[in-house]
């Protein structure tokens, strides 16, 4: 067996490994930071294992590159920060129309506008969810740590190709740029999972065809299949429709094929919470400190324990449900003005307290600063 190989990376190079790992061998960005080591790092790579990598004039054109590149039959990624993920929201609402798989990574800073290019924030947080318009439903996940990324990245491309739809993975400045020691995993180690292909027939073959899961078999051209691709509300053949049973029919697909299998998507990690009466839910680099702060109450005999969500959309208010069943209190902490919060409150009933703890100064949220709100409402 090969030995683990170790490595001193940054979050933002961790994130292009897992990404050449789960198969990405395409590549269209334009740099940003706190960003752009991705891109750097991609165009150093990427033609080493026979993989492209273009710098576009923009992050629109970016966006709709990694489209056309991933519907070709390639597995796709772009990178970006605040700024271009919002130039990105029209061609990643074709990508959800067109239910083409692609990632995209959007390392947080301050907004809005040009905001604080070097300084960290979770504020794009609902963007990831809300970002384009229309009816869908989204997937995003968000690593804790430069370890994190590495799997978090796997995961994401395997999402989006699982359920053929664009994926956000949002990281954030302080992963971005931290570094640390990192095992890269061997071959085999995680599952990497491949778009389905279909069976049919050329002249039989339904490209958005209705199916048990609601993922339709997605061919790559030069594999004999035709078929039309299109942003406009299409029937199964991918022909533009506006007969009213048709439209609804695929609104349901984009929403459902993610709904159904919520449980299958969803993910967090649970530290003492068996008998926790006040819980800390966060997610991305603040749950290093509210994982901290929580063992650091232990210690002194408060039973705090710690939620991390890695996925963030689509949210599950019924696992946070049952894993926050016996607090009285729940701190949400987050690095912008609240809004992961809000989805929490949802998720659990009036009886249980509801503490934001946010901070949006482009400085971090320290297990110092979670004691002190601790010790307000114990």
């Amino acid at each position: 067996m090969d030995r683990p190989t170790k490595r001193l990376l940054q979050g933002n190079g961790a994130c292009v490994e897992g990404a050449i790992y789960a198969g990405m061998r395409f590549y269209a960005g334009y740099p940003i930071t706190p960003s752009t080591e991705i891109a750097e790092l991609c165009a150093r790579q990427l033609p080493r294992i026979g993989g492209r990598f273009i710098q576009m004039e923009d992050e629109i054109a970016s966006m709709a590159a990694i489209v056309g590149a991933s519907v070709s039959g390639l597995k796709t990624m772009t990178a970006t920060s605040g700024p271009g993920y919002s130039l990105m929201q029209e061609n990643i609402g074709y990508a959800y129309m067109t239910e083409t798989p692609c990632v995209i990574v959007n390392v947080q800073r301050g907004g809005p506008s040009t905001g604080l290019p070097t300084k960290v924030s979770q504020s794009d947080t609902m963007q990831a969810r809300w970002g384009t318009h229309g009816d869908y439903n989204a997937i995003a996940v968000a690593p804790s740590s430069v370890g994190d990324t590495v799997p978090e990245t796997i995961r994401a491309f395997n999402l989006a190709e699982r359920f053929r739809t664009p994926v956000t993975l949002l990281l954030d400045e302080v992963i971005g740029h931290m570094r640390e020691m990192v095992t890269l995993p061997q071959p085999g180690e995680y599952e990497v999972f491949n778009r389905v292909k279909p069976t049919a027939r050329p002249e039989d073959f339904v490209p958005f065809e209705l199916t048990p899961n609601l993922v339709s078999p997605m061919p790559a051209y030069r594999e004999g299949y035709r078929y039309n691709v299109t942003g406009l509300t299409h029937d199964p053949m991918g022909f533009a429709t506006n007969r009213a049973d048709e439209i609804a029919v695929k609104l349901d697909k984009l929403t459902n094929k993610i709904d159904n299998f919520k449980e299958e998507i969803f993910k967090s990690r649970a530290e003492m919470m068996d008998d926790a009466e006040v819980a800390f839910v966060s997610y991305g680099s603040v749950s290093r400190a509210t994982l901290q702060a929580a063992s650091l109450a232990r210690q002194a005999g408060f039973k705090v324990g710690s939620i991390q969500l890695y996925t963030i959309w689509p949210f599950d208010y019924d696992t946070i449900r049952k894993l926050c069943s016996r607090c009285r209190c729940v701190i949400v902490a987050e690095l912008n003005m609240g809004q992961i919060v809000h989805e929490v409150e949802k998720a659990l009933p009036e009886n249980v307290e509801i503490q934001p703890m946010l901070r949006y100064d482009g400085e971090i949220i320290t297990p110092e600063q979670l004691l002190a709100r601790l010790e307000e409402v114990i």
